[in-house]
């Protein structure tokens, strides 16, 4: 069976050079064979490399076409393995490919840090087998308004899914970088209003730690800590 990794880039949040790094990042650190996917409306810049795939004709925006890869329709048949573009990847991860294989594996969401017994998820890095929850995307499908009444794609997601039998990832295997590798109180805004670290660090991350994830900002390029400049490339 084959093993795709796919990421989403949809719009101007991030650009072509996004999409490339996490490639390399891929073909350095899995010495499992995978084939590598972008879900896209613009393929201009990227790596001849990747597979470019079209993006479903619905009514939606960014992150909501996260739940196409549950469809029956999605045009790649195997295991899926899915980043987001804002994360890091530091060491190797063929784990992720032999972790529970007949479930649905997801981030717990990283309020996992404040709240005991948090069970919501992030949608950063999950995986599934084509096919395996097609309603997922069918009662999606059903109504695009449903967008409108939950935060994002990881919402629904969990919703659908909180009946079905899953597996969080190993929370050290995939980690915040801000809330759970550096100390989010030394995030400041910048003179552009963006959020940047206030220091460069060389902070300590678990043996175990293979995945960082930059959810909300700072993102990868906006970092100058050595561990995130010699691995996102």
């Amino acid at each position: 069976m084959d093993n795709w990794i796919v990421c989403l880039k949809h719009g101007e949040k991030y650009n072509f050079d996004y999409v490339n790094r996490l490639y390399n990042m891929c073909k350095r650190h899995c010495s499992l064979n995978f084939n590598f996917a972008c879900l896209t409306e613009n393929p201009s810049g990227i790596n001849p490399n990747i597979n470019i795939l079209p993006l479903p004709k619905a009514k939606l925006y960014g992150w909501w076409y996260k739940p196409y890869l549950f469809s029956q329709d999605f045009p790649l048949d195997g295991n899926l393995l899915f980043f987001d573009l804002d994360i890091v990847i530091i060491k190797n991860i063929d784990n992720l490919w032999s972790f529970s294989p007949n479930k649905f594996c997801i981030i717990k969401d990283f309020n996992r840090v404040n709240i005991p017994n948090w069970n919501k998820m992030n949608s950063s890095v999950f995986k599934l087998r084509k096919g395996s929850y097609p309603h997922v995307w069918e009662n999606l499908k059903s109504d695009w308004k449903q967008t409108s009444r939950m935060h994002g794609d990881q919402d629904w997601i969990y919703k659908e899914m909180s009946t079905q039998s899953y597996e969080f990832w190993p929370d050290d295997w995939i980690q915040s970088y801000k809330w759970e590798i550096r100390n989010k109180n030394d995030i400041i805004r910048s003179q552009n209003n963006k959020r940047v670290f206030r220091t460069k660090e060389n902070p300590k991350i678990k043996d175990s730690t293979s995945i960082l994830v930059f959810h909300g900002e700072p993102k990868p390029n906006e970092v100058e800590d050595p561990i995130v400049v010699d691995n996102w490339r």
